[in-house]
């Protein structure tokens, strides 16, 4: 789960590690207020999830109060596309408003969960406020990572080794050995998958202040912390990917437009590797799970239908522990209920899959079966081109 900048700073703050001086407003009124309370000139950054906001026009110095309210007015209530965005953007429904700090150098500190060691994994870089893998990729050198043992935690050495290659004073040390200390108390506490700050820097008066927050949670672990959980912030996030959450499903939303249902995530991916293997492009990744029922079933395949992208469906069903002839029951039922005006291809395969088939070749509804997995992913491709051709994409009427 991803955290808002203001969200992440907020943290940051309970656990002792420095930030600007700030103000969370939701209107053009409370800016103003903040204008008053924290002086100008002042920086105005719009709190979506995602990067680029400063490149797409959503982090602004404003020098009067003029300049404040164009900003936020032009920011609030609307979308903001960045490079890491869709095409439709992200609502901006809050803006951070900070006082300006006089930087003299810039870092780049993360702390992340390393899998395959199994380990938190501590990543810094001197060269702060740039995109870190375009640093990676061009400067190997410019990073330093230093894994922390689970056993012993954070050692001292650690923070003194970092210090050393950021060029920090005696002074600086100090202060970077107790914002490392918090940052790493911060991210086992609340467990997190990653804390970013980028830039962390070294103020005109010398103390280091994290200028930027990034702080991403485990979606397992939440339910230990609950007052994380509420700053979840749904808007944020594809609406479909929400509806199936709350079903319990496992649906990410990608760009093409063969719908696809599928029992397993491995079969899934496999799904869709075939798609594409074939000429086609899958619309989404959705795992019913192994357990499927033909409601379970039926609500998936409205969520898929939702797309308005999808010009054909492929349904691929292992029937292990659930019976095909079910779930073929749940396709109707969903066909039936949305209203259907796209190609839907149906591979079922596993117990009672010849009675499953059966039904839906005995319903007149306009549904395609096949044999294998090959046949129904040329079927699928075959009969999304044919929609595509007739403009008709939409999958529900």
């Amino acid at each position: 789960m991803n955290l808002h900048e203001f969200q992440a700073k907020q943290l940051f703050a309970q656990f002792g590690v420095p930030v600007p001086e700030s103000s969370v407003v939701k209107t053009l009124d409370q800016a103003r207020a903040a204008s008053t309370t924290l002086g100008l000139p002042m920086m105005l950054k719009a709190q979506v999830h995602a990067g680029g906001r400063g490149k797409a026009g959503g982090v602004r110095r404003c020098g009067s109060v003029a300049e404040l309210e164009a900003a936020t007015q032009g920011l609030l209530g609307r979308p903001l596309v960045t490079a890491q965005t869709s095409p439709q953007g992200l609502p901006v429904s809050r803006l951070l408003l900070e006082r300006p700090v006089q930087v003299e150098r810039e870092f780049y500190l993360a702390l992340l969960v390393d899998r395959a060691a199994e380990r938190i994994l501590i990543m810094a870089s001197a060269a702060g406020g740039m995109e870190i893998e375009q640093v990676a990729a061009n400067n190997p050198d410019a990073l330093l990572v230093s894994r922390i043992e689970p056993v012993f935690g954070l050692r001292p050495w650690q923070s003194r080794h970092i210090g050393l290659f950021f060029g920090l004073t005696p002074d600086q040390q100090l202060a970077f050995d107790k914002l490392l200390g918090n940052l790493y108390q911060l991210f086992v506490e609340c467990d997190a998958s990653l804390v970013e700050i980028n830039p962390l820097v070294v103020t005109a008066d010398g103390e280091l202040i994290a200028l930027d927050a990034k702080v991403e949670l485990d979606d397992n672990a939440l339910y230990r912390h609950p007052a994380l959980a509420a700053l979840h912030d749904p808007s944020q996030e594809d609406a479909r990917e929400v509806a199936a959450r709350a079903e319990g499903l496992s649906y990410i939303s990608l760009d093409g437009d063969i719908g696809c249902m599928v029992n397993g995530a491995g079969l899934a991916m496999a799904t869709m590797d075939l798609i594409a293997l074939h000429g086609g492009s899958p619309a989404n990744f959705l795992d019913v799970g192994g357990g499927a029922t033909a409601d379970r079933v039926a609500r998936a395949f409205k969520l898929v239908l939702s797309d308005e992208k999808v010009a054909a469906v492929l349904v691929n069903i292992f029937g292990g522990i659930v019976r095909c002839d079910l779930i073929a029951e749940g396709i109707l039922e969903a066909v039936q209920g949305v209203g259907v005006n796209v190609p839907v291809v149906v591979r079922l395969e596993g117990t009672n899959a010849e009675l499953g088939l059966e039904r839906l070749r005995q319903s007149k509804l306009a549904i395609e079966t096949a044999a294998t997995l090959t046949d129904a992913a040329n079927q699928v491709v075959a009969a999304a081109a044919a929609t595509q051709s007739r403009g008709g994409a939409g999958g529900q009427s």
